[in-house]
């Protein structure tokens, strides 16, 4: 069985991702929600960094990447039209597939961060930010059996819709101004039922569209440039 390697530099970007990150949304998104936006964005370039310090195609690596996110922003705004039918968790998903946890997560908080210049910047950005952040850091995590089965990747994608919207759930109840109530989260997550339930079947529909074309693009480039994941 491999051993899980786990250096003081991956420990530090995950302790930013996974603790220093969702602490800040929490604490401060109410008063201060435009500086933590820019704190998340660029709290979400740290961990990226740190962990392909060492990796000689890094300035190639941050280009396709960059690349990613502006398919991802151009997606979410081109399907303006149609609420919660979006293909920006599909593409989130698949970066992090073909460039591991941190770069799931950085294309997660940026498209989120640069896509509500056109929806609208609030409160709600961070959480957004986050969310979206999470789900492609742990696609990234799974990355090596959500590539190999198709229906677990599928299954991971729908998935992702329901705790992408139990996210950003928790702000719609602190949004109240009444702190965090569990029965009114149980109530809000019931009425989101309808969204959460399109959020789960886009995310199927654009992985199916997204996998076959986009991953064989996305291979192809990483052999041809030597990217490693």
């Amino acid at each position: 069985m491999a051993k899980i390697k786990c250096s003081p530099r991956k420990i530090a970007a995950y302790c930013i991702l996974l603790i220093g990150i969702p602490l800040a949304v929490l604490l401060f998104y109410r008063e201060q929600y435009a500086v933590i936006s820019v704190i998340i964005a660029f709290g979400a370039c740290v961990p990226f960094f740190l962990a392909f310090e060492r990796k000689k195609p890094l300035a190639r690596e941050a280009v396709l990447l960059a690349v990613m996110v502006a398919l991802t922003v151009a997606g979410r705004v081109a399907f303006a039209l149609l609420p919660s039918f979006k293909p920006v968790t599909a593409l989130v998903v698949m970066a992090a597939l073909y460039f591991g946890p941190e770069a799931g997560f950085l294309t997660g908080a940026l498209s989120a961060f640069l896509s509500n210049i056109y929806f609208g910047q609030g409160p709600w950005t961070p959480f957004q930010m986050f969310a979206w952040g999470l789900v492609g850091f742990i696609a990234g995590l799974l990355r090596a059996p959500l590539k190999k089965h198709l229906l677990l990747l599928l299954l991971y994608g729908a998935l992702a819709g329901v705790a992408f919207s139990m996210l950003m759930d928790i702000y719609t109840v602190l949004s109240f101004g009444q702190g965090f109530q569990l029965a009114r989260y149980g109530a809000v997550l019931i009425s989101a039922l309808p969204i959460t339930a399109v959020y789960a079947v886009s995310n199927v529909v654009f992985l199916l569209v997204l996998q076959p074309t986009l991953g064989r693009v996305l291979t192809r480039i990483k052999k041809r440039y030597g990217l490693e994941t």
